[in-house]
C-alpha cells in the first residue's frame, strides 16, 4: 500500500474509529492525503466513507483516533474552527439557501462581513458599501470561473441539482479554502454538467492549488480526477493505488461483488 510522505500530507488519518453503540461506522481507518491531490475514496455500499468525512470535518467527534491537518492536530475541532483553517466540505444532497439568489448564496460565505454588525451598518456606511461591493465581484468571478453568470440572479431554489453542486464547489472558492471535501457530487446530476463540475475540479487543482479528496460511485468520473484511489471496506482501507490498481485488486473486487463474481469482473477487465 502506497503511502505519502508526512513533510507533504494535508490531511493525517490515524487509527480513526467511530461507534455507533455496537455499529462500527469507521473501524480502525489509517490514510494521508496529500497536498496539492484529488484523492478518490472508493467504497461498497454503508463502508463507512462519509461517516469519515463526517469525523474530519468536525460534524461528528471519533470514538478514538486522531485527525491531522499539515501536521497539526484538528480532531474534534467543530465545522466552523475548521472552516477558518481553509477545511471545508459539500454534502450529497446540495445545501442552499433556496429564497436567495445565487449570487447572493455566495455572498453569503465569507465569515465576520462588517455589514452583519449594526454598529457598522449605521457608522461604517461607506466601509460596509467597500466590502459588500468586494464581495460581489468575487461571488461574480466564480460565477464566471463555474460558467453559471447565467444564473446570478435565479434563485437558488430553482436551478437545477447539478448547477446547485456547481454552486456548492463555488462557495468553497469564496474563502481561502485548503482542501475540500467532495460528497457525490455526481449523485444526480447529468453527464455534461458532471463534466463540467470535473473540469472545474481539476482547474482549481491545477491553477489555485486547491487539495480535494472526493467521495463518488462513478468510477469514469474518480479515473479522470484522481490519483491516488483509496478504498475502504467494513470502515477500514482496503487498498490504494491508481485507479487501475485499485479496480484490479482481488480484495476490492471480493468487497463490491463477493467472491462469486470475482473472475468474471477479472476477465471483463482483461478485455477492456
Amino acid at each position: 500500500m502506497r503511502r505519502v510522505s508526512k513533510g507533504n500530507c494535508m490531511i493525517g488519518v490515524e487509527n480513526l474509529h467511530k461507534h455507533f453503540g455496537g455499529f462500527h461506522a469507521v473501524d480502525g481507518a489509517s490514510l494521508q492525503i496529500k497536498s496539492g491531490s484529488i484523492t478518490g475514496l472508493i467504497r461498497p455500499n454503508g463502508a463507512g466513507k462519509t461517516t469519515l468525512f463526517n469525523v474530519i470535518a468536525g460534524r461528528l467527534p471519533p470514538t478514538s483516533g486522531r485527525v491531522t491537518m499539515g501536521g497539526i492536530d484538528i480532531t474534534g475541532l467543530p465545522p466552523h474552527q475548521l472552516f477558518a483553517k481553509g477545511l471545508l466540505r459539500t454534502f450529497q444532497i446540495a445545501h442552499e439557501f433556496s429564497s436567495m439568489t445565487v449570487r447572493e448564496n455566495l455572498m453569503m460565505v465569507p465569515e465576520n462581513q462588517a455589514g452583519e454588525s449594526l454598529m457598522n451598518a449605521f457608522f461604517r456606511r461607506k466601509g460596509v458599501a467597500l466590502e459588500e461591493k468586494r464581495i460581489r465581484n468575487k461571488a461574480d468571478e466564480v460565477l464566471e470561473f463555474l460558467t453559471i453568470s447565467h444564473l446570478a440572479n435565479q434563485r437558488a431554489g430553482n436551478i437545477s441539482g447539478g448547477q446547485k453542486k456547481l454552486l456548492e464547489l463555488g462557495r468553497t472558492m469564496m474563502v481561502d479554502a485548503k482542501i475540500v471535501f467532495l460528497d457525490e457530487v455526481g449523485a444526480g446530476v447529468n453527464r455534461t454538467l458532471l463534466n463540467t463540475i470535473g473540469d472545474a475540479i481539476i482547474r482549481l487543482n491545477k491553477e489555485r492549488g486547491y487539495t480535494f479528496c472526493v467521495i463518488e460511485h462513478d468510477m469514469d468520473f474518480i479515473a479522470r480526477l484522481c490519483n491516488p484511489v483509496i478504498c475502504m471496506a467494513e470502515g477500514k482501507v482496503l487498498a490504494e493505488g491508481t485507479v487501475d490498481e485499485v479496480k484490479n485488486d482481488e480484495r476490492v473486487i471480493e468487497a463490491y461483488l463477493g467472491t462469486g463474481l470475482k473472475n468474471k469482473v477479472k476477465g471483463e477487465a482483461a478485455h477492456g
